[in-house]
């Protein structure tokens, strides 16, 4: 479904990444891991051309969209869900949900304010509150379910476990199990490697903007050498 070919990204003169390139299929949920650093929002935010490589190829579902505006892709169905979250404070979580919509596709879930609050209870329960009032957890949680409301059949997580309650991280996780139930196909970054193996099937690690690994967490667990030296901290 994606696949990014010798992406070459830089902010100013900045080389973030170089050459990378992995490929997630239909329905996988692949975890980018690497340290803080490493160049994992810019893999998120040069698939989505919020970040325009100065080379490279970003395919998905069979086109072309390294050249792509960030609107066009967004429409023609990845999701992305920012680490910095970006709902709108001043709009009920109802509100919210509404900016995000966009019509069903053929082949991947359709997505109502019942399903999403029969997925995320805690917005259930405070569906006219303002975001505002939302925790950091429920903000994260209302940021993945506005980008559900747009129907993707790609969604990319950037470090959705980040700087929430532990309890939030256990039900984010069983979130993204039901999505991949679903047939959602999920590219989610992270730096927690305990998370990322509940809800991935398979790993690919950067470090400096470059693949390190690309393999299961099987593989992950017979080289050592190289999950020490990429992600300990």
């Amino acid at each position: 479904m994606l696949e990014l070919s010798n992406i070459n990204s830089f902010y100013g003169k900045a080389h973030i990444l170089s050459d990378l390139g992995f490929s997630v299929g239909r329905g996988e949920v692949v975890a980018l891991l690497g340290r803080n650093g490493a160049g994992k929002t810019t893999t998120m935010k040069s698939i989505m051309q919020m970040v325009r490589p100065a080379s490279g190829t970003v395919n998905f579902s069979g086109q072309n969209i390294t050249k792509w505006p960030t609107h066009k892709i967004a429409k023609a169905g990845i999701g992305y869900v920012p680490e910095e979250r970006r709902i709108f404070s001043d709009l009920t979580i109802l509100e919210n949900l509404e900016v995000g919509r966009q019509p069903a596709r053929d082949g991947v879930p359709t997505w109502s304010f019942d399903d999403l609050f029969d997925l995320f209870p805690n917005l259930s329960e405070r569906r006219n509150n303002r975001g505002r009032a939302l925790s950091g957890g429920e903000q994260q949680m209302l940021t993945i379910a506005r980008t559900l409301m747009g129907n993707p059949s790609l969604l990319l997580l950037d470090e959705p476990s980040e700087g929430i309650a532990p309890i939030i991280v256990e039900q984010m996780a069983n979130t993204i199990l039901e999505l991949k139930k679903q047939g959602l196909t999920v590219l989610i970054s992270e730096q927690n490697l305990h998370f990322a193996r509940i809800v991935a099937d398979r790993a690919v690690i950067i470090e400096s903007g470059t693949n390190q690994f690309d393999g299961s967490f099987a593989d992950l667990d017979k080289d050592p050498e190289t999950r020490d030296a990429y992600l300990s901290v």
